[in-house]
């Protein structure tokens, strides 16, 4: 939110004891008709009233964790066979021994001479030509006629029949065979017979062994279920009651109008956390100006001195600023109303910056937290 001087978050009317009726801030009027002399007041935007409530918010369902556990293993001996049985085949030859085959390397035979046919010298006598007869016809010769027909004389004349002498022969004796023998003849030859008939001879050949180690599995891997319950968390929220933003003047001390107003509070070293003396501080003179004003927004300050780093001091005046408001925030105080800002060594009231020596007293009074009204 955007922060402006106490002149610009908020009309300042302050009423004098010269003049008092007579002065009043510009376009606006304090909230009394005849205002009391030495009164200061703040024209404010009226803020959002809420109201805090406690929400129960499931922030993790219930749900099932597994756990998982490897198989295990154990090892074990084992006897395997490295070379299986076998038979080894020994081949053993055949013996042979020579002996003599007779054979007949000439069959006996006959031989066959032939002796042909003899004939003998004959005639035959062979009629070539029939006996025969037959009716001819011949013209007159000077036949007065002269029709040709009347001039033909018809004659039965025979014929002798014709024969004829074929020299022939005839079968003495027919052709005939005679034979005459031939003798075998016999040889010998010489043959490989076996005497003693190959063979193979099987012989056995026993398996090889050999011992191994393996792993086996002596329990499987498993999975172990566990139901987790739900985890709830209460949150408080604020619940808006009545929506602000009415403009209306609030009754401030005058002290508290223009710079920057000091909180003596103390803290332990190199610690946030409030003191009860500062506590007492605290609730006297701030948680009671804005239980009164509850228009007010109050922005808390804190500074350091420069010793130690620029970036710790910046930190811890962060943390400081932070545990007024929480404590405000604890009374009751809307967190809306507050701002927490550390400044670190950002805004020196004197001299002593890094580097610089000074006194004690001098780095205790850049030490110190305040507050301002904003908006």
């Amino acid at each position: 939110m955007k922060i402006f001087k106490l002149s610009l978050c908020c009309f300042i009317f302050q009423v004098g004891f010269v003049a008092a009726q007579d002065q009043q801030p510009s376009g606006s009027a304090p909230p009394t008709e005849n205002p009391s002399p030495g009164k200061c007041y703040v024209k404010c935007i009226t803020p959002d009233e809420f109201r805090e409530e406690t929400v129960t918010v499931m922030v993790k369902p219930q749900h099932t964790v597994l756990t998982t556990y490897p198989a295990t293993f154990k090892t074990v001996e084992e006897r395997v066979e490295v070379k299986e049985a076998s038979k080894k085949l020994n081949y053993v030859p055949a013996v042979y021994e020579t002996v003599e085959v007779p054979y007949i390397s000439k069959e006996e035979a006959k031989n066959l001479k032939v002796i042909p046919a003899t004939f003998q010298d004959d005639l035959e006598e062979i009629e070539t030509y029939p006996e025969v007869g037959r009716w001819e016809y011949r013209i007159l010769e000077d036949c007065p006629s002269a029709n040709k027909e009347d001039c033909m004389v018809a004659c039965y004349v025979e014929y002798p029949s014709k024969s004829e002498a074929v020299a022939t022969k005839t079968l003495n004796s027919d052709a005939r065979t005679t034979s005459t023998s031939t003798s075998e003849v016999k040889a010998v030859y010489r043959k490989e017979v076996i005497k003693t008939p190959a063979r193979v001879d099987e012989i056995d050949i026993p398996a090889k062994y050999s011992t191994i180690t393996r792993q086996v599995v002596d329990q499987p891997a498993r999975v172990e279920e566990k139901t987790i319950p739900a985890v709830t968390k209460t949150v408080n929220k604020s619940v808006l009651v009545k929506k602000g933003g009415m403009t209306v003047w609030e009754e401030v001390n005058c002290e508290l109008v223009g710079s920057a107003n000091i909180l003596p509070i103390l803290y332990e070293l190199n610690s946030a956390k409030i003191t009860p003396k500062s506590v007492d501080i605290i609730d006297k003179n701030l948680l009671s100006v804005m239980r009164d004003s509850p228009a007010l927004r109050i922005e808390i300050m804190s500074h350091t001195d420069s010793r130690g780093s620029d970036d710790y001091n910046l930190s811890l005046s962060q943390q400081r600023a932070q545990s007024v408001v929480n404590y405000l925030v604890g009374k009751g105080i809307n967190r809306n109303r507050l701002e927490a800002k550390g400044y670190g060594e950002t805004r020196l009231v004197n001299k002593c910056a890094n580097g610089v020596d000074c006194t004690d007293a001098q780095h205790q009074a850049n030490r110190r937290t305040e507050f301002r009204i904003i908006q």
